[in-house]
């Protein structure tokens, strides 16, 4: 990438012995103004002669058949020491620090481990800008897991970008896994740990880079390799260097430790923690034991671990191999004895429901899994603010913005999965008929590609029925603004409204422009029939019907000394309705957000560049498509294929993502920019950069220059539309090549 300034980058790659005159003309041209909703927004203009030369991409860091950007592994110890971050790496680099949490990982109560493993690793997940996977394995019972380990079997797996923005998202911490199996394996250990304290502390080094540099939170070190007396002997110290380095540099990181290797360097599973594997257990932060355990070995271990039991990740293999407790829907008897001697879960393959059932039946099987463990897995609460969801499952069968479909057809982008409900089944005490249940949907949303799904039914001896959808531990700030979208399926007249829990009730002050009447420790605001005067750039459809059946209920609510403790919805039976009330409602977004936050002016995307352009012939069948798709045009240019590179600088504090837009033009240079297009959404982008991939353009015909506008709007954490004066913009002119 050419760096002739943050506006004026040359996208065109100038070859070796390319002439003066291409140089010249490969140039950027003068930047023009252009006014755009009654702000002026400076545009940068890149020039591109089109020319079929390949340029590789490294093969590490994009997919050899797409191009895409990918996550990666590193396979042997000389890549892991070799490895340095470059602008390549940078795509993978997570958007979301890990979000403060009430109770912290560091407290004393049991938590749980989710391991995944699915299929050797790196699937459809790999796409750090998505793909059009169908029916992709998805997670999204967050608020019940404390840590998640992506597992597979190369030596160094990092964790694709995907899982950490969505598990940072739900304050939920992210391991690596170092993995040495078998001969080669123990080679490798040999290798680092047979020397002096300088070779481990290299290899440490670099774990603790990679961490820092892709923002994930630690490391699972598993070894299953024999090692001699030597090498065994620096795994305590290795242990330790690690763990000490790694929380220097990464506030909250985890080393734990695998049972497989023994004090004397033999590889002998212990199902446990004792006097054999114990070094290394005080070495680090945790104990990942073994999964053929009974009771007896929970029984020993109480003593072993001591104050330190929550440190103690007891094994279970959700595919059920060997002798174990329980495993597969059987899952809940291993978790029963684990919670009850104090100890913490580690799951190991819970993808099980995906891989060996029914692909059909896969979110009932899930939820069915999580489920039966539900009593055993106490949920964390979220403490930050903005709090905003969408309920999108990053993945969906179209893409809907703000009520309005974009575009209709399978993705799968796990960065883009917003915070996830408590998934559970509410009945009022002392009521047998009345209940309430969430399901993920994917057949309509709000923005993104599904929404909650909220089905219930309200007896004829009570008035409303609530469902607790967040645990929060939020100290608010003086006014908070809340919203909610939702739509009710059918003819229905149920009431809905979003209630709130606080805590410290003692010194907890709630008033201010809505009137709050408490229930028990429940309050339920008031709706605003009109957007507060200062927020009504942000929210002037309060109250209102929206596009698709959905309605925004807005509320602004003034709270001193309080603590946001959960949010719920309720349903309420119509005024003068003595029957009993089925309802079904879809959520489409939630908002908590502090309000003067909302008056805080908003950085504008600046720098935008275009580089590495790679150009491609349209193949043949894809013309005759495109052809039968425009049957109105008499004459038609040849169509072309472009994949280039964008990058652009914005403060990532601010957003929760990017929106990438194209539009595609011809005309005559001497004519400017032409009029005004409708954009078309490219994809997502969770960093200051984005890979288009094969976009088809048209051919610029002689005498005349193609033009492609890029547009990067940011997404406010706020969860609000940004003006389009506050978006990004660059444009690529292009040329016939030279004959």
């Amino acid at each position: 990438m050419e760096t002739a300034g943050p506006r004026t980058r040359a996208a065109a790659r100038l070859g070796a012995h390319a002439t003066r005159e291409e140089q010249r003309k490969r140039r950027p041209v003068r930047r023009w103004q252009r006014r755009r909703i009654e702000e002026e927004q400076e545009e940068a203009v890149f020039r591109e002669v089109v020319s079929f030369t390949r340029d590789p991409l490294p093969a590490r860091y994009y997919d050899k058949d797409t191009t895409k950007p990918v996550s990666f592994y590193l396979p042997s110890l000389e890549e892991l020491l070799a490895w340095t971050p470059d602008a390549e790496d940078s795509f993978n680099v997570a958007l979301e620090p890990l979000k403060c949490r009430q109770p912290p990982l560091s407290s004393q109560r049991p938590r749980t481990l989710l391991c995944h493993d699915m299929m050797g690793g790196y699937l459809d997940d790999k796409f750090i800008q998505g793909s059009a996977a169908q029916n992709p394995y998805c997670f999204y019972h967050w608020q019940c897991i404390d840590i998640f380990v992506y597992f597979s079997h190369h030596l160094v797996t990092i964790p694709p970008v995907g899982w950490t923005n969505a598990a940072h998202r739900h304050g939920v911490c992210v391991l690596g896994t170092f993995i040495a199996e078998w001969k080669e394996g123990g080679r490798l250990c040999e290798a680092f740990l047979a020397g002096d304290e300088r070779s481990y502390q290299a290899v440490a080094d670099q774990l603790v880079l990679i961490a820092q540099f892709f923002r994930f939170d630690g490391w699972l070190i598993n070894i299953e390799s024999s090692l001699s007396p030597a090498a065994v002997g620096n795994v305590p110290p290795f242990l330790r260097y690690l763990s000490t380095q790694l929380c220097r540099q990464v506030p909250g990181g985890l080393v734990l430790w695998y049972d497989s290797v023994v004090s004397s360097g033999q590889v002998k599973w212990q199902n446990e923690l004792n006097e054999q594997n114990r070094i290394f257990f005080d070495s680090c932060h945790g104990f990942f034991t073994n999964y053929n355990w009974r009771e007896e070995h929970l029984d020993r271990m109480v003593a072993q671990a001591g104050e330190r039991r929550a440190d103690v990740y007891v094994g279970v293999d959700v595919f059920a191999r060997g002798n174990v407790v329980g495993g597969q829907f059987d899952t809940h008897k291993s978790l029963e004895l684990i919670r009850k001697h104090g100890f913490s879960a580690a799951l190991f393959a819970p993808g099980w429901v995906y891989e060996c059932l029914e692909k059909r039946d896969f979110f009932q099987n899930q939820d069915k899994f999580w489920g039966l463990l539900g009593r055993y897995l106490p949920p964390h609460s979220i403490c930050s603010l903005p709090f905003v969801t969408s309920f999108c499952l990053g993945m969906g069968t179209r893409r809907v913005c703000y009520g309005q479909e974009e575009a209709v057809g399978p993705w799968y982008h796990p960065s883009a999965q917003e915070i996830q409900p408590l998934f559970a089944e509410h009945r009022p005490e002392g009521d047998g008929q009345g209940w309430v249940k969430t399901h993920c949907c994917l057949e309509d949303a709000w923005n993104g590609g599904s929404s909650l799904l909220i089905r219930g039914v309200i007896p004829p001896e009570v008035g409303h029925v609530a469902v607790r959808l967040f645990s929060l531990h939020v100290p608010v700030p003086p006014k908070i603004f809340l919203s909610m979208v939702y739509k009710l399926e059918g003819p229905s007249d149920v009431g809905v409204a979003l209630e709130l829990t606080t805590g410290d009730a003692g010194s907890c002050h709630v008033g201010g422009i809505s009137t709050l009447s408490e229930v028990s420790s429940r309050h339920s605001p008031r709706p605003l029939r009109v957007p507060p005067t200062k927020l009504a750039r942000w929210v002037g459809h309060c109250g209102q019907q929206l596009s698709g059946g959905w309605v925004q209920r807005c509320y602004e609510v003034n709270l001193r000394g309080c603590v946001l403790q959960d949010l719920w919805v309720s349903f309420s039976r119509p005024p003068g309705s003595r029957e009993q009330e089925a309802f079904v409602c879809r959520l489409g977004e939630l908002q908590v957000v502090d309000a003067n936050s909302l008056l805080s002016p908003l950085p504008r995307v600046q720098a935008v560049s275009v580089s590495r352009v790679r150009w491609q012939r349209a193949a043949p069948e894809e013309e005759e498509e495109e052809e039968e798709e425009e049957e109105e045009e008499e004459e038609r240019p040849a169509r072309l294929r472009l994949s280039c590179a964008l990058h652009w600088s914005y403060p990532l504090s601010h957003v929760r993502c990017f929106r990438i837009h194209c539009c595609r033009a011809t005309g005559s240079p001497a004519e400017g920019p032409p009029g005004p297009e409708k954009p078309a959404l490219l994809g997502l982008a969770f960093v200051n950069q984005y890979r288009v991939v094969d976009l088809a353009v048209a051919a610029a015909g002689p005498g005349t220059d193609g033009r492609v506008e890029f547009l990067v709007e940011p997404v406010s954490r706020e969860g609000f539309l940004v003006p389009k004066a506050e978006w990004g913009r660059a444009a690529l002119l292009y040329s016939g090549p030279h004959t």
